[in-house]
């Protein structure tokens, strides 16, 4: 049997389906409409402009019609009343008037779709401007939310137990062999040592390898590059008191990333809001990798950025005085 309420609900998921993926791909709709609304209106200006010289000849007509009938009063037709300059005068503004509304005829369609799809264009601009507000909002609040639970680790358990719960890493203990200094033999002593999984790094974490166009088969090359960007990279944070992780991947020879739109680094010598500083991590102790990259026995090494998060925040002039920038 027909059961109408089913086929109406039916009708009524699909319609809203497509509506969603509609409102979905909006801005992509209206930057091809307005594009192609341009170009259409170049092609129907360009036609517009071929008639132009039949509208204007035809005014330019009639315009010397008027002085040739003020010059031989002959022409009027018989009982016509006379014809001054006055009338000429008066005549010719009309025949100006109906030649500008012409020409706007004439241009209207290609003007009012220019505007049309100019209007789309930069309707869609907006779009994506909202969303990506949205989206910069909410990894705002997201990295808030990280950034205070970090805070009250670090309270309660200290830097160590933050940096081993943030990196995944945990202590091991090994044995080496190391000379004693009094006696020159060889001795066996234990040391404490971090251990992390690189499966567990950031979303900005990269690797500096082959894949890379700066990399080298020499690994001091790769050591002095990454020093001396680092270095040029700290250097113009200073300068331009911000940087985002895409002038970093820019510099470094890596692919830009949608998050690395957003976050970055703040330079503040008074207010600082992160390290303050821009580190790839090639010193650090406690990775063994990065001790055997910087000592020459890596020729790579994962990098992953120290950045502060989502800047744009802390670039919005209303919040300056929040976060005490300037």
């Amino acid at each position: 049997m027909f059961n109408f309420n089913n086929v109406a609900n039916k009708a009524s998921r699909m319609l809203n389906k497509v509506g969603f993926q509609v409102k979905k791909y909006s801005p992509e709709i209206l930057i091809c409409a307005g594009v192609i609304g341009v170009g259409a209106s170049g092609v129907m200006a360009c036609r517009a402009t071929t008639k132009l010289s039949d509208i204007i000849n035809k005014a330019n007509d009639d315009i010397i019609k008027t002085d040739e009938v003020i010059a031989n009063p002959d022409m009027l037709p018989e009982g016509s009343e006379e014809y001054t300059e006055e009338d000429a005068a008066k005549d010719k503004v009309i025949i100006r008037a109906h030649m500008v509304m012409d020409i706007v005829k004439l241009y209207a369609p290609s003007v009012i779709l220019g505007g049309l799809s100019l209007t789309a264009i930069l309707t869609s601009n907006n779009i994506l401007r909202k969303r990506n507000i949205a989206l910069a909002a909410a990894y705002a609040s997201t990295n808030k939310t990280l950034k205070e639970y970090r805070q009250r680790v670090v309270e309660r358990f200290g830097e160590d137990v933050d940096k081993q719960l943030r990196f995944n890493t945990k202590q091991e203990e090994i044995e080496t062999t190391v000379i004693d200094e009094k006696t020159g033999k060889e001795k066996k002593v234990k040391k404490t040592i971090e251990v992390y999984d690189p499966n567990t790094l950031s979303e900005f974490a990269v690797i500096f390898d082959e894949s890379n166009v700066n990399w080298s088969k020499t690994p001091g090359a790769n050591k002095m590059f990454l020093i001396n960007q680092q270095r040029y990279l700290n250097d113009k944070l200073k300068a331009e008191g911000r940087l985002f992780v895409n002038d970093v991947n820019n510099a470094l020879g890596f692919p830009i990333t949608a998050a690395g739109q957003v976050a970055g680094w703040v330079y503040d010598e008074k207010h600082p809001i992160g390290d303050n500083c821009i580190d790839f991590g090639l010193f650090d102790l406690d990775n063994p990798r990065a001790v055997d990259f910087v000592n020459g026995y890596e020729r790579s090494i994962i990098i992953d950025y120290n950045c502060d998060g989502n800047i744009l925040k802390y670039l919005d002039e209303p919040r300056n005085k929040q976060y005490g920038l300037r």
